[in-house]
């Protein structure tokens, strides 16, 4: 997200106000970060699939936004096309800040030079020297979002263990053009179909049947995305 975050206090953005974000802080990024808990809800207008860190060989699950870097076709004139916004846009302009030296604790952060920061108009963050219901709320949201954030590498650690995770390449047809798009992990479905009764007894019990079952099936979004790209809808 552009903008740099600072740590949010009420001695010094006491008379700051959100305005509704129009989403142009998003126009030109063609994946975000999604948790496993919004798969199935995310999964009916994008495809979800997964990345991996260079740096620290963690994967992310990430809805794909457009078929080309630079490219978000759910922004139009800054407002969003689809009905799910993913947790991460709506966060905006606040975000958490951590500190990796101080383990299992984060603050609350907002990114002062956004548009969506004002001291007139909007949803003030403090009242009388306290939080606003308005502030609870998006703290809360926060703070859900992330430890759905943390839980699911930890998941995704658990199914690249399981070897479940492959790198592929995605082929689309765009107006007869064949894109590829590559650095994308799937999950194998025929390892998958392979697990013994136990091993995937394993993942229902988790509760990972859902979202894994969500994210094969919105594979078949790419070939959405490459609709809206030609005929723009």
């Amino acid at each position: 997200m552009p903008n740099q975050i600072t740590l949010l206090e009420q001695t010094k953005h006491g008379d700051l106000k959100l305005t509704l974000s129009d989403f142009s802080h998003v126009a030109e990024q063609h994946i975000v970060p999604v948790t496993l808990h919004e798969i199935n809800r995310a999964a009916t207008e994008y495809p979800i699939v997964f990345v991996k860190n260079s740096d620290t060989n963690e994967f992310q699950s990430v809805a794909m936004l457009g078929l080309k870097p630079g490219q978000n076709l759910s922004v139009k004139d800054g407002k969003w096309q689809g009905l799910y916004i993913p947790a991460v846009v709506r966060d905006y302009p606040l975000g958490l800040v951590v500190n990796p030296d101080v383990k299992d604790k984060v603050w609350i952060g907002i990114r002062e030079d956004a548009k969506e920061v004002t001291k007139t108009d909007g949803q003030a963050l403090f009242e009388d020297g306290k939080e606003t219901p308005f502030l609870e709320a998006r703290k809360q949201a926060l703070i859900s979002h992330y430890e759905q954030d943390q839980a699911t590498r930890g998941i995704l650690g658990f199914l690249d263990e399981k070897g479940l995770l492959i790198n592929q390449t995605l082929t689309v047809d765009v107006a007869g053009e064949k894109r590829n798009i590559n650095g994308l992990y799937l999950i194998d479905e025929a390892k998958l179909n392979a697990l013994s009764d136990e091993e995937f007894i394993e993942l229902k019990k988790r509760g990972l049947l859902g979202p894994i079952y969500g994210h094969l099936g919105s594979l078949n979004q790419v070939n959405r995305l490459a609709r809206v790209e030609v005929l723009g809808r």
